[in-house]
């Protein structure tokens, strides 16, 4: 079969498409036929091993995961015989954790897995982008606890966490502005934001408004500058935040008595069932940048490195 193989760190040119042994799933897993995956900051973190905490747990001087890939669409092909929760021709979604391995025609995941049923009236293409964007929103939006009537500001709103997190806060009945640049206020607004801030033009610190949340999705701000609008009580969500901002926000609730919500993300099969169930219902839609052949996955990650990407950036496989 075909895989993204990458065997040291660096650009998206490590990335070489190469043909590796078809997985054979174990008596408790799924084997997966790829239809389609989609190509995360997660991945593009990974590839760049950044931050150099990464080697730390996916190898220090090169890769022990040597395929990436952390979300994936497809259909079931074969069960081990212990598997007693799907059969062949299932179709799902599913996140691979820290596995990996989507990157490729086929792929094997265990049985207890983060699968669930694919919604039938999205494409293979569209929940492939539901684990990591709407999947990380949703974590850290129920660890805030996010109530209707509640006031919460996303900075960066048309990234896949600011798209999710947007659909997601309006659905809890939030009140919901965000930031972004001029050329996204539309997709915003058309996902239920309330009022938008071009970062270009104006400075969201000095609109005399104030939030319960604030949800941090890109990671490249001064949170500083960020708690001036926050509530009494109010919560700062830093869901990616590099080192240095990491360490802001430590010391941000040390010495202010903020409270801040941050690290890994704790995922769920329920909360991939739960968010199925919205697709299915149309109460979220999924908002797809660019879609990609297998054989252009350099061209998918330079998309993600540009910083430019509108919601998710996926790869179709099989099709």
């Amino acid at each position: 079969m075909k895989a993204v193989v990458y065997t040291k760190y660096g650009s998206p040119e490590v990335l070489q498409l190469q043909e590796v042994s078809k997985p054979i799933p174990k008596e408790n897993e799924i084997l997966v036929k790829v239809y389609a995956t989609s190509v995360s900051t997660g991945d593009a973190r990974l590839r760049r091993a950044d931050p150099f905490l990464v080697r730390l747990f996916f190898g220090i001087l090169k890769p022990k995961v040597p395929i990436l890939g952390g979300s994936l669409a497809g259909e079931i092909e074969a069960v081990g015989k212990h598997v007693t929760q799907f059969k062949i021709g299932d179709q799902i979604f599913a996140s691979t954790g820290r596995k990996m391995s989507a990157h490729a025609e086929y792929t094997t995941l265990a049985e207890d897995g983060l699968i669930a049923f694919k919604p039938q009236n999205c494409s293979y293409e569209e929940v492939a982008s539901i684990p990591f964007g709407d999947g990380t929103s949703f974590y850290f939006l129920k660890k805030a606890n996010i109530q209707a009537g509640q006031k919460i500001l996303i900075i960066g709103g048309s990234g896949s966490l600011g798209v999710g997190a947007i659909q997601l806060a309006k659905y809890f009945g939030a009140e919901v502005h965000t930031v972004c640049s001029t050329g996204n206020i539309e997709l915003v607004k058309s996902l239920g934001a309330d009022k938008v801030f071009d970062y270009t033009k104006e400075d969201f610190t000095e609109s005399g408004e104030s939030y319960d949340i604030i949800f941090d999705t890109v990671g490249k701000m001064s949170l500083k500058k960020a708690i001036k609008v926050l509530k009494k009580n109010g919560q700062l969500i830093v869901a990616a935040g590099m080192i240095t901002q990491m360490m802001e926000a430590a010391w941000i609730s040390l010495s202010k008595k903020i409270k801040i919500i941050a690290g890994e993300m704790k995922e769920s099969k329920a909360d991939l069932e739960f968010l199925a169930s919205l697709y299915e219902t149309g109460k979220m839609k999924a908002v797809i940048d660019k879609t990609f052949p297998l054989e252009e996955i350099q061209d998918a990650h330079r998309l993600v490195d540009s910083g430019r990407k509108k919601g998710s950036v996926i790869i179709s496989i099989h099709q």
